[in-house]
């Protein structure tokens, strides 16, 4: 049987620019090593589909030059490779994607940290591939050059401490999901879908009234009623251990081994990424006190298939 889970409210301000008889068109291209695809709403007058494909694919360019742990040359991998105490002049990116970053890593104790780059490096979720996975002598070394706690970020100057390396795959395509959004309202688009590597944010409403509804995606083998979100200001992210090795725990050095697959919504989509890459190599446990107490919209999977909804999510099913 089909859920459904619906905000609660609607937001009146989201309703600006809306038209009934406004077509939907679709663009999409690459980004991230991944897809970006846009569904909106074309409002008679806007800029034409090529110039907003266009406008829209500079804007991600623009964050993968300074987000990117893959481009030799992007802003964050001149901080890696930064001296000791050298102050680095961050753009709004890099500067907006660490603010989020940063308080999930403070609220999730450091289940989420931005700055285990050497640890993700060592497992080969970089650019560089290593021939065997990292032995106990390696992973203690990545360890210790490792940790939010020893980044300093003071306005838009960040300051690196020594051989600290970010990795910002765990939060950055929430972040470039609202960013298009964002850049589509700017236009006067105003009710569009956007995902970005599977994390969707959207805003407003379809020309037939409804929300933007997203299917939440479940394990493969996991026995679950489908579960469709309603995506009405609000961003969707997924995190699962079956889409293979891409999340380490930073407590442990190791693959997280909490749940088969955490989902969250948040009116961020950045917050919805990072949340979901904490809850993931959380205990199940401490992932359910963890979303109770930060009232995180969430559902999780654990590896035998058990589903847990948190109140906040358990609020919005119809």
């Amino acid at each position: 049987m089909l859920r459904l889970a619906v905000p609660t409210a609607v937001d009146p301000d989201s309703l600006a620019g809306f038209d009934p008889a406004a077509p939907i068109i679709t663009l999409s291209g690459l980004t991230m090593g991944t897809r970006w695809q846009v569904r909106l709403a074309h409002l008679a007058g806007s800029a034409d589909s090529a110039a907003l494909h266009a406008l829209i694919q500079a804007r991600l360019d623009r964050m993968e030059r300074a987000l990117s742990h893959w481009q030799p040359g992007s802003l964050l991998m001149r901080f890696n490779r930064a001296a000791p105490g050298t102050w680095l002049h961050v753009d709004e990116d890099l500067a907006g994607v660490l603010h989020h970053a940063l308080a999930v890593a403070r609220a999730s104790h450091g289940a989420f940290d931005p700055a285990i780059g050497r640890l993700t490096d060592a497992w080969s979720l970089g650019p560089r591939r290593h021939p065997a996975p990292p032995d106990s002598a390696t992973l203690a070394a990545a360890s210790t050059a490792s940790g939010w706690q020893r980044l300093i970020l003071a306005h838009a100057w960040l300051r690196q401490p020594g051989g600290l390396w970010l990795d910002l795959s765990g939060v950055a395509k929430g972040y470039a999901a609202d960013a298009v959004a964002d850049l589509l309202a700017a236009q006067g688009l105003r009710h569009a879908l956007v995902e970005v590597g599977g994390e969707c944010t959207g805003r407003g409403l379809r020309p037939d009234g409804d929300p933007w509804w997203v299917d939440v995606e479940s394990p493969p083998g996991a026995n679950l009623a489908p579960l469709r979100v309603a995506l009405h200001q609000l961003s969707t992210a997924t995190s699962g251990s079956y889409l293979g090795l891409h999340t380490i725990d930073p407590a442990t050095g190791q693959p997280g081994r909490g749940h088969g697959a955490a989902t969250v919504l948040h009116r961020h989509g950045a917050m919805a990424d990072a949340w979901a890459s904490a809850l993931i190599v959380m205990a199940p446990a401490q992932a359910h006190a963890v979303a109770v107490r930060e009232n995180l919209a969430t559902r999780l999977v654990d590896p035998s298939g058990g589903e847990w909804l948190s109140p906040a999510l358990a609020a919005m099913m119809e």
